[in-house]
């Protein structure tokens, strides 16, 4: 990247006045270092806004009684004496504790095979691993429905035992959570020092002692992290078991009903504070692995290359394709269901089902608010998340803004979506508060998305910001350039890469979430996984999979899209970054 982009003659004094006296370096460097430090202490303002008070009011709150009174413990005693509650607590904890039992093994093998042997397809098996992603939670439902409910072809395979209960809520979340559970693997297992199996095998170690010794210490923190990850997705989840949950109540579905159903906003506050503790416990958890994790790659490690094994491979092939395969037939039992007239009745095809105005009177309205939302939140999300990396990373004024900065930016990571939305509810529907006018309209849907996936973001942009040699900075001090004229010219189009993989993953969030929004939307503001929700209850289950299956089509459409970019577009933009 040439200096020029800085435009050195910004700098130089005009004919007839001496150098140094045009304005006054020393007014020139105060007035810059004055704007940062407005422009991080803005930053700080708006995270404290949308993430610190709503949290801050969700806390206050189960401390309150209806009247908005203090009582100290006294919601918490009342919630530890009533046994349906107590019952909705240890139900969660069964079915999230069975669901990370089942599914970090299984992404663990899923992952081993994508990185440790030789097996053919695996952009194919990683693709089709990553599918639950591009749709809401609640589509593995629906789809588990069309199986194996009551009218499901395959309802004989559960004998006596019903779907609308704890296995349909266990299968689904398997669904819903194996992808992100695989992401952590497969990172985990990317990278490993090729010497340390060469020494093994060397001294004769068998293959299950390598693996034991060698392969599970590497891979722990991904092993931790995953399960945390996946537990946590599960108990704080609200789509799954509202549509397969039956009368099976979960701590999730018990804030909805506390906060939507019986205004009952203090009991609704001690569930969501009790639904942050596993939230709260990984996150201490991850940091404190996280600094006892040994480094695997040093400068003399020789990356390790898996060799061919017939009996192996042909093992792992055999286990990818029935995972894949069952994942791409479940939502593509979802999709096919969209299309039929009348399940299991009447199998002809037909597009009725995608008349959403039949069974909802916003139509295709809610889809509208959606894409709305999408594009908002990767627009205004990515240039909030972007910005504020910028700040906290590469300018040096105002050390302690940056920091409460910095820890307010990672704070999203330990709040569940549905937690956060709770903290919405009580913070913005406040009657004192000002911004109460916002409630139920799009601009909240849009702040809360942004505040709930912020931390992510961040970190991609602190990720590539740290790639960026701070000698740009340097450069354009000593040439008298502002800072924001060195991040439009030249840190922006450096990390255009990063910033549209930011705005794409905030798209297909916005998209799909559930959990976050579903206490806020008003009557104008509903959108298209809302609408999924109220469909199922309706009874109008191909109308819902027909939502569910436009949202996952504008994901992976977006997605594409992206991955089209990056390869007609950034390869071309950005080869100057190759030899």
């Amino acid at each position: 990247m040439s200096v020029t982009a800085l435009d050195p003659k910004a700098a130089s004094p005009p004919a007839g006045r001496p150098a140094g006296q045009e304005t006054g370096m020393p007014a020139r460097t105060v007035s810059e270092a004055a704007v940062a430090a407005a422009l991080v202490a803005a930053l700080v303002l708006v995270l404290v806004l949308i993430v610190a008070l709503p949290l801050g009011t969700l806390l206050s709150k189960a401390f309150q009684n209806v009247d908005g009174h203090w009582v100290g413990l006294a919601n918490f005693a009342l919630y530890a004496s009533t046994p349906s509650l107590i019952e909705s607590l240890g139900n969660s904890i069964f079915v999230s504790s069975l669901s990370t039992a089942i599914v970090v093994p299984l992404a663990f093998s899923y992952a081993y095979a994508l990185q440790r042997s030789r097996i053919p397809a695996k952009g194919f098996f990683y693709a089709a691993a990553l599918l639950p992603v591009f749709a809401p939670s609640l589509m593995s439902a629906l789809a588990l429905v069309y199986i194996f409910g009551n009218q499901g072809f395959l309802k004989h395979l559960l004998g006596d035992f019903t779907l609308y209960g704890p296995i349909g809520i266990v299968g689904a979340e398997v669904l819903y959570a194996f992808p992100h559970a695989v992401l952590i693997l497969s990172t985990a297992l990317a990278i490993a020092d090729g010497r340390l199996y060469e020494a093994a095998e060397a001294l004769g170690t068998t293959r299950g002692r390598i693996f034991r010794t060698v392969t599970l210490p590497g891979a722990r923190y991904g092993l931790i992290s995953a399960a945390f990850v996946v537990f946590t997705l599960v108990i704080t989840d609200f789509g799954i078991p509202k549509v397969i949950g039956g009368q099976y109540s979960v701590l999730a579905t018990d804030a909805y009903k506390q906060v939507v159903g019986q205004q009952n906003f203090p009991m609704g506050a001690v569930v969501g504070m009790i639904l942050l503790i596993p939230a709260i416990v990984a996150f201490f958890v991850d940091r404190r692995v996280r600094r006892r994790q040994v480094a695997l790659l040093s400068a003399r490690a020789v990356p390790y290359v898996a060799k061919p094994r017939a009996a192996r491979d042909r093992a792992l092939l055999a286990f990818v394709c029935l995972v894949a395969g069952t994942i791409i037939a479940t939502y593509g039992v979802a999709l096919w269901g969209s299309f039929v007239t009348y399940w299991p009745y009447n199998l002809a095809l037909t597009l009725a089902n995608y008349d959403f105005a039949n069974v909802d009177a916003d139509g295709w309205a809610p889809y509208v608010n959606s894409l709305i939302l999408g594009s908002c939140v990767a627009l205004f999300g990515t240039a909030l998340v972007f910005s504020g990396a910028y700040l906290i990373e590469k300018t040096k004024t105002f050390p302690i803004g940056r920091a409460l900065a910095q820890f307010l930016a990672m704070l999203p990571m330990a709040v569940p979506g549905l937690v956060l939305g709770l903290g919405y509810v009580f913070f913005f529907n406040a009657s004192w508060n000002p911004l109460s006018v916002f409630y139920g309209t799009l601009a909240i849907l849009v702040v809360n998305t942004i505040a709930h996936y912020y931390t992510v973001a961040h970190i991609t942009s602190l990720t590539a910001l740290k790639q960026i040699d701070g000698e740009f900075e340097s450069v354009s001090a000593s040439l008298k350039v502002p800072f924001w004229r060195t991040f439009a010219r030249v840190t922006v189009p450096i990390s255009a890469p990063a910033i549209l993989d930011i705005a794409v993953y905030l798209f297909v969030n916005a998209l799909t979430t559930i959990s976050a929004v579903v206490f806020l939307y008003g009557a104008d503001s509903k959108v298209a996984s809302i609408a999924i929700v109220h469909m199922d209850e309706a009874g109008a289950i191909a109308s819902a999979a027909a939502m569910g299956t436009i949202i996952m089509a504008t994901a992976i459409g977006v997605k594409l899209l992206h991955l089209l970019l990056d390869r007609l577009v950034f390869v071309r933009l950005q080869a100057w970054r190759a030899r």
